[in-house]
């Protein structure tokens, strides 16, 4: 745990965000202390790290998954996580629906954009297919499309960052206007190298891995 940098990371949010601590590549020891200090809701990448930490872990904990979920492996994540941050299809879409239909479960999801020019990740959802997948959701009963998901380029031009979260953000409060604001409430963005140029273009959570380990 860096709690210099905790501390840094709780005065830039202010009540301005939620804080979703990346627990990935760190041990449940490690995890555990975010834990103590209040946090409550974690972000995980691979099924295969997420479900022992699921097992070891105290039960209140709100996992999230942030990784590209394969459709095979949605049997699995989908039973354990309260949201999933990268529904990228329709067709993960339909898979996600046809589990917790089964389960009785009403699933969180947030569309993962892929807005970076370059440097970037390569997955993620292309902004002209955004509408058409948050239609399709809004028939499926289990499925619930919260808001949007960003990843800044991985570049040093801050005014480069800039631009793609502001893109984010207006294709955020476009969703909020034809959907209402009640059922689009998170626009996820910014990570340990670009949190603070996302507040500061309206970013509703940060998901902050490495700065805080």
């Amino acid at each position: 745990m860096n709690r210099e940098h905790y501390e840094i990371v709780k005065d830039a949010i202010g009540d301005k965000a939620e804080l979703l601590v990346v627990s990935k590549y760190h041990t449940v020891e490690e995890t555990k202390e975010y834990y103590d200090l209040g946090i409550r809701h974690f972000g995980e990448n691979r099924m295969q790290e997420l479900l022992p930490k699921v097992e070891a872990l105290p039960k209140d904990i709100k996992w999230h998954f942030l990784g590209h979920l394969q459709k095979d492996k949605v049997k699995k994540v989908v039973p354990v996580v309260s949201m999933i941050q990268s529904l990228d299809s329709i067709e993960l879409a339909d898979k996600i629906e046809s589990v917790c239909e089964r389960l009785g479960k009403r699933m969180p999801c947030l569309v993962e954009l892929h807005l970076a020019k370059d440097g970037g990740a390569k997955t993620g959802l292309d902004k002209k297919d955004l509408i058409p997948l948050v239609e399709h959701c809004m028939d499926l009963p289990h499925v619930d499309v919260a808001g949007i998901m960003v990843m800044g380029p991985n570049v040093e031009n801050k005014n480069q960052i800039r631009e793609t979260f502001k893109e984010g953000y207006k294709l955020f409060l476009d969703l909020q206007d034809r959907f209402g604001k009640d059922k689009i409430r998170v626009f996820s963005a910014g990570m340990s190298n670009d949190f603070r140029i996302a507040l500061e273009e309206g970013s509703t959570q940060v998901r902050i891995g490495s700065y805080l380990f």
